[in-house]
């Protein structure tokens, strides 16, 4: 996740914020005027964003000073210019207490903001640290356009202000929000890392004029879906003005590949990486610590396996514990570039040339992907996929609107790989997957339940309808002692292995299932007599699928139920390319096992053209002429959009879903 919240607590903006994170995480020396620490620290100055500067007297774009910091989020919530607006009344001959109201912003709270951290993909911030000054300068504006645009998302969209009794009236500020955002430029461990801390006050005008606070947990329950829309702005406009395209890639086995930018090398990130090894190494001790941990009587005191939820909160100690001090000597960021190219030849294990023209090679990977892969947006296909991937991976299959749209600005990034895509699309499948394959279980009787960002869904289908679980461990291995059981001896270590490091029972991650119950419901969709959403349009199930799913790009002609145990035949035209094929699905990535010519791209795509269009001529044997749909003509950005049938009153039940 691209995009972090914390919350800013009035004495937290003294102790860290106005000390260590306005002046680029570093350590501002005391009694030093702001500007002139952040000019020593080689960092830009603050700015104000946000749609609510205006009723404050600001304006976008404008400087960001110590003493706005300190009223509007260390003072408990005041105007940014209460020592004016202070002054002033007292000049007017009013008393202390009233000229003191006069500068406040209703009620005065504890909790004055939420320091919403945004952070591009390893690939991006560095083509930004290796790249000349114009890819620099591209990867800036994507990226400060991007975080304007999610902030407008959580204006229009999530945030709302609570009054009256129990917090029970909602509204969302008219006027908008006011943030503070500072620029960092490299991570704790001297890597590079561009970042923005985007310090989003809490205080919004209702429509009365009158000061209250945003509910802060509906900044925390929506953070994953604000990171799918940066990462998605993000990755689209740089490779729209670069000439770039994103490619998935498999970070951790079963969970959910990370979407990358074609032609970064992957040993160049791990680069990078210095900081998550860390962390994968405290990790690794801790959880060793948890599954063998016992109380005073010897009895466990935890489960005996890792869950994912425990795995989560030991992660965040094992972050804290390994955290690294304050960077030392401040330098410019031409400095720091010419020092990162340096080290990233020395240590990471890339050829310099490929370092020095890492551009070069992101376009030449992004042209094999562009000619290969089509930009087709199938939003009854994505409904589907969408449904099941959050129907699995949320507990009891139970869910909120802002799971499905998280998951559909994410299944967009997968389909169309850079290409940017029409505002409100994420909207239409999120719609599509409601209205077709979801079921309202909220509870009327409920305050919250009635908002409908807040009602409950499942999905249609059963769980015994989807690929079965895999068994996860429920107890350790009885046979299988840790090196701290005093019983017997420890086990002998594989070569390599340090001590304290045995296999650790873990609940199996759920990503994996979710993509084969998406595959399996949208085969049942496909291949049901009344499914004719997706019925009789097998070149759009291929061409969603040689988008949604890479590896799997060249799909072979229908096969012959009488021949079916036969290779392809050699020789032909029109015959694929399976070693290709074989090593792509073998690779890493989409690009790193693609050593072909541009003939060989243009045969290959011939090749997958001329068994889409068989398939589809075997499907009109068995479908009505007056089934068949009239293509709807491309749209701009090489989209094809195609939009699902309305489903009828008892669609559901018929289909057997």
């Amino acid at each position: 996740m691209t995009v972090d919240i914390r919350v800013i607590r009035a004495g937290q903006m003294y102790r860290y914020y106005l000390r260590e994170t306005v002046v680029g995480d570093g350590r501002r020396p005391a009694r030093t005027p702001l500007r002139a620490a952040q000019e020593q620290a080689g960092v830009p100055v603050g700015r104000w964003v946000g749609r609510g500067l205006a009723v404050l007297g600001l304006a976008p774009g404008e400087e960001v000073t110590e003493a706005q910091l300190r009223n509007l989020f260390g003072e408990r919530g005041r105007h940014p210019h209460a020592d004016r607006i202070e002054a002033d009344r007292l000049a007017q001959g009013a008393s202390p207490a009233e000229a003191y109201r006069a500068g406040a912003l209703g009620r005065r709270v504890t909790v004055t903001g939420v320091d919403l951290v945004f952070r591009p993909q390893p690939s991006i911030y560095l083509l930004w640290a290796f790249g000349d000054e114009e890819t620099r300068r591209v990867i800036e504006a994507a990226h400060e356009r991007a975080i304007v645009r999610v902030l407008e998302w959580i204006e229009d969209e999530v945030a709302v202000i609570r009054y009256g009794t129990d917090g029970n009236y909602r509204v969302r500020p008219p006027g908008g929000l006011v943030a503070a955002r500072f620029r960092h430029y490299e991570a704790r461990s001297g890597r590079p890392l561009l970042h923005d801390h985007v310090l989003l006050s809490v205080k919004g005008q209702r429509l009365d004029g009158k000061w209250g606070s945003i509910h802060t947990t509906a900044l925390h329950e929506n953070t994953v879906a604000a990171s799918a829309l940066y990462n998605e702005l993000v990755a689209a406009e740089v490779c729209e003005e670069l000439g770039l395209a994103t490619e998935p890639r498999t970070v951790t086995e079963g969970r959910r590949p990370v979407m990358e930018i074609a032609g970064v090398p992957h040993g160049l990130i791990r680069w990078t990486a210095q900081r998550s090894d860390q962390i994968a190494a405290c990790l690794t001790e801790l959880e060793h610590e948890y599954v063998t941990a016992v109380d005073d009587d010897g009895e466990p005191k935890f489960l005996p396996v890792v869950s994912e939820r425990a795995r989560t909160k030991l992660n965040t100690i094992a972050a804290r514990k390994t955290r690294p001090p304050k960077k030392g000597k401040a330098r410019s960021l031409a400095q720091l570039r010419a020092d990162w190219k340096a080290s990233a030849i020395r240590t990471s294990g890339v050829p310099a040339d490929v370092i020095s023209s890492l551009l070069e090679y992101a376009r030449a990977a992004a042209a094999a992907i562009r000619a290969r892969v089509a930009a087709v947006v199938d939003i009854a296909l994505a409904a589907v996929d969408v449904t099941a991937t959050v129907f699995v991976m949320n507990s009891g299959g139970r869910f909120h609107r802002r799971h499905l749209l998280a998951e559909a600005r994410r299944h967009l990034a997968l389909v169309l790989r850079g290409r940017r895509r029409d505002p409100g699309l994420d909207d239409q499948v999120v719609a599509a997957a409601i209205s077709a394959h979801c079921v309202d279980i909220s509870e009327p009787t409920t305050v919250r339940g009635l908002e409908a960002a807040y009602r409950l869904y499942t999905a249609r289908w059963a769980l015994s309808d989807l690929p079965a679980r895999r068994r996860s461990p429920a107890a350790p291995d009885p046979e299988r002692r840790s090196p701290n059981d005093s019983g017997e001896p420890p086990a002998p270590r594989p070569p390599g292995q340090v001590a304290g490091e045995w296999e650790i029972p873990r609940i199996l991650l759920q990503y994996d299932r979710a993509v084969l119950a998406g595959a399996v419901v949208r085969e049942q969709l496909r291949t049901t007599t009344t499914a004719t959403a997706v019925r009789g349009r097998a070149y759009d199930v291929v061409a969603h699928q040689q988008a949604a799913m890479p590896e799997q790009l060249f799909a072979p002609e229908l096969a012959d139920l009488e021949h079916d145990d036969q290779e392809p035949e050699a020789g032909r035209g029109e015959t694929i390319d399976m070693k290709a094929l074989r090593a792509l699905r073998e690779s890493r990535t989409d690009v790193e096992a693609l050593d072909l010519t541009a003939e060989r791209l243009r045969h290959l795509q011939d090749a997958f053209t001329a068994a889409a269009d068989r398939a589809h001529t075997t499907m009109g044997r068995y479908t009505r002429r007056d089934d068949a749909e009239t293509p709807h003509p491309a749209r701009r950005d090489d989209q094809q959009v195609h939009r699902p049938q309305q489903p009828g009153p008892h669609r559901g039940r018929e289909t057997g879903h």
